[in-house]
């Protein structure tokens, strides 16, 4: 729509442009005013501003002016028109797409809240992309909000340190809250925010400095990520112990046909009344997965957990395998 619009645009301005050249050279030729003169005339002929001539007109000049008035009502007409039309379609296109974002927003629940579309913020939704998960994107800078896809990537345009932002994000429906803001400060405010607007949210939030931590963890975030020691750790890591970083890294938690390990809820295996252990469950023999991680309700992990481990209600198990053992586990319980 707005590359017809811009093809518009362009017409018009020619003609525009053509016009005044045509009443220029008409009036030096024809009139045989000067240059000046000549633009002079035209410019108060195609404007219709009434100032007196430059000089006596001639029959020809007279039969010229006439052509060049009828014309050039009629060229500013269309060149009127398509700013007006692209004016109010670009307007109305606005509201339609805000209208289409809030009505989408406003039919989510237990989605995730992502505050700033910056690097951070983008490595996160794409992760939550691929594991179909719910969001909507926070973000101040209206030309980065210009450039979102709203099919792919439903946002909100404003501050995430205000309420009413996230009030319009359906944080009081939501699991879980990123904040993924360049400034330590902001993402202070976010999380006091957040927590003040929904006591039961999962928030995580990114920190720049060891200092802001404390801070963060205190305002209410359950977890706070610091990309920059997270990075530093990782390569002296490779430099420390290589394979076994190397043999991580290639350990994928992406859904489809590249997943090796995968975080699966109790519930989701059995029924719950009726408590069997890790050995009862017999994974192993099923699916080939290997179970290497257990989750108590308290949150608390057990790497490695005994076959006499008991799986409680509100509990999950951490399962180890190639890409087929776990779409055997998932087409096994209908995960």
């Amino acid at each position: 729509m707005f590359k017809l619009f811009r093809s518009k645009f362009v017409i018009a301005l020619s003609l525009l442009i053509g016009i005044y050249l045509i009443g220029v050279i008409g009036y030096r030729y024809i009139s045989g005013f000067g240059w000046v003169d000549s633009m002079f005339m035209t410019m108060i002929t195609v404007t219709t501003v009434g100032f007196s001539t430059v000089g006596e007109l001639d029959q020809a000049s007279k039969i010229f002016t006439i052509c060049l008035i009828v014309t050039s009502v009629f060229i500013f007409g269309y060149a009127i028109t398509v700013i007006t039309e692209y004016i109010f379609s670009k307007t109305n296109t606005k509201l339609l797409k805000k209208k289409k974002m809030k009505k989408i927003i406003d039919q989510y629940h237990d989605h995730v809240i992502v505050c700033g579309y910056g690097r951070n913020g983008q490595q996160a939704v794409q992760k939550l992309i691929t594991y179909g998960e719910k969001f909507v994107v926070v973000e101040l800078d209206k030309e980065l909000v210009d450039t979102i896809d709203i099919e792919e990537v439903p946002f909100v345009l404003g501050n995430a340190n205000h309420d009413e932002v996230l009030l319009e994000a359906g944080i009081e429906r939501a699991k879980c809250l990123i904040s993924a803001l360049p400034d330590d400060a902001d993402n202070l405010f976010v999380v006091l925010s957040a927590r003040q607007l929904n006591k039961d949210l999962t928030i995580i939030s990114r920190a720049s400095q060891d200092t802001s931590y404390k801070k963060l963890k205190l305002a209410g975030a359950n977890n706070v990520i610091m990309p920059d020691k997270i990075g530093g750790d990782h390569m002296a890591s490779l430099v420390v112990v290589p394979d076994l970083i190397e043999f991580i890294d290639n350990l994928s938690v992406m859904n489809g046909d590249t997943t090796n390990i995968e975080e699966v809820s109790v519930e989701d295996l059995y029924d719950t009344h009726e408590a069997k252990t890790i050995k009862g469950l017999d994974l192993r023999n099923k699916t080939g997965c290997t179970i290497i991680g257990f989750k108590k309700p308290d949150g608390s992990y057990i790497v490695n957990p005994e076959a006499e481990t008991v799986l409680s209600p509100n509990t999950s198990i951490i399962v180890l395998g190639r890409p087929e053992q776990i779409n055997a586990l998932n087409k096994l319980y209908d995960i």
